[in-house]
């Protein structure tokens, strides 16, 4: 099976691959080529929505008429999740299904990045708590910017992780600067030598290198766009953090945003 590329700062990972969308990702001659735009979408015990979830973004993705892959990581879902990707997979020859040992989403999402051969690289969840429609409002105004994130409005979820997203956002722009406003939003578009550039930065244990990510949006001075999109609940399953565990989480991911700001300083 064709192997992807891999950021040097990111070692492959255990899981195996699943509709490698050849037509996407080797030429005529057999040499790997560059699709516009890769989507990273982090999967986790999501079989009640997951089958509407692919099928809603295909369809966005293919009414922009846009070279893309779709790359999935089923990361150890419980609940048959990997089965329906399995199928799906089938009928979606855009779809690249990785599966994989359960080694958490922030991990997983620095997977999708470092295997992600798109010139840009866009990153969703999976809880279809975002829609697609509102891809097209990033996509068309990417030619002069670096990032550009979908803000969440009206957000629909629980106070305390709103308090969480509020305290993140002050630690990154204590640390690194205001570029970005929803500094962990999962619905951001990269362009990928940018991207690159800051992975090298970041652990690949990282709790929730998003968070990182802005801060160093910031600290490099790249051109970031944010809009309005807006937030609707989780519709189906449940959050795979718990409460007391959502503030260990927190801290941890604290910490490691201190850790990357300090060896930032160090290394200026």
């Amino acid at each position: 099976m064709t192997s992807f590329f891999m950021e040097p700062s990111l070692p492959a990972m255990g899981g195996r691959k699943i509709g490698e969308a050849p037509e996407l990702v080797k030429s005529t001659a057999g040499a790997p080529r560059t699709p516009d735009l890769s989507v990273v979408m982090p999967v986790y015990n999501e079989a009640g929505v997951i089958a509407r979830v692919v099928r809603a973004w295909t369809a966005a993705l293919d009414r922009l008429d846009v070279d893309y892959e779709l790359r999935l990581y089923d990361d150890g879902s419980r609940d048959g999740t990997g089965a329906i990707l399995e199928r799906l997979a089938q009928d979606l020859p855009r779809l690249v299904v990785t599966r994989q040992p359960n080694s958490g989403h922030g991990p997983t999402i620095l997977r999708g990045y470092g295997e992600a051969r798109g010139t840009w690289v866009f990153q969703v969840d999976s809880d279809d708590e975002m829609c697609p429609e509102h891809f097209a409002r990033l996509w068309e105004n990417r030619e002069h910017h670096d990032l550009l994130l979908g803000r969440r409005e009206a957000r629909h979820s629980p106070l305390v992780r709103r308090v969480i997203t509020g305290a993140s956002r002050l630690t990154v722009w204590a640390l690194f600067g205001r570029a970005v406003g929803d500094v962990n939003a999962p619905y951001r578009l990269f362009r990928r030598s940018c991207l690159a550039a800051m992975l090298r930065r970041i652990p690949r244990d990282t709790f929730a290198p998003n968070v990182i990510l802005s801060g160093l949006a910031a600290r490099d001075g790249l051109r970031v766009l944010e809009v309005g999109v807006p937030h609707r609940g989780r519709s189906t399953g449940r959050v795979s953090l718990v409460r007391w565990r959502l503030w260990r989480a927190a801290a941890r991911s604290f910490r490691q945003t201190v850790a990357v700001a300090l060896r930032e300083r160090l290394e200026r």
